[in-house]
């Protein structure tokens, strides 16, 4: 085997790394996803921000920022929190911040 070569993948070698494997590219496209949301956040209104009583548009830039480096790193726990970090703006805030832009005010 030189440096260069991949070692023979057998069958339980590829049910040992699959969860690995998965874990990684849900934590990248999750990652991927804070980016965008920090490009998304960056371009709304900063208004809406205080409007919807929420931390300000600056805050949520660098969350997601941070977020989206926390899962791409290698330090799981960190990558976890992230995801949560992320999962909180496109499920809570950004809902809010897009009714308040269309002017949507329900009880």
């Amino acid at each position: 085997m030189t440096l260069f070569q991949l070692p023979e993948l057998t069958l339980e070698n590829w049910i040992i790394i699959a969860p690995s494997l998965l874990r990684m590219m849900l934590m990248t496209l999750v990652g991927i996803a804070g980016f965008v949301g920090a490009v998304m956040a960056g371009l709304t209104r900063a208004d809406a921000f205080d409007a919807g009583d929420r931390m300000p548009k600056v805050a949520w830039v660098a969350i997601l920022l941070l977020s989206g480096f926390a899962c791409i790193s290698s330090f799981m726990f960190l990558g976890l929190i992230g995801c949560v970090f992320i999962g909180l703006y496109f499920f809570d805030v950004r809902p809010q911040l897009n009714n308040i832009l269309r002017g949507n005010y329900g009880w």
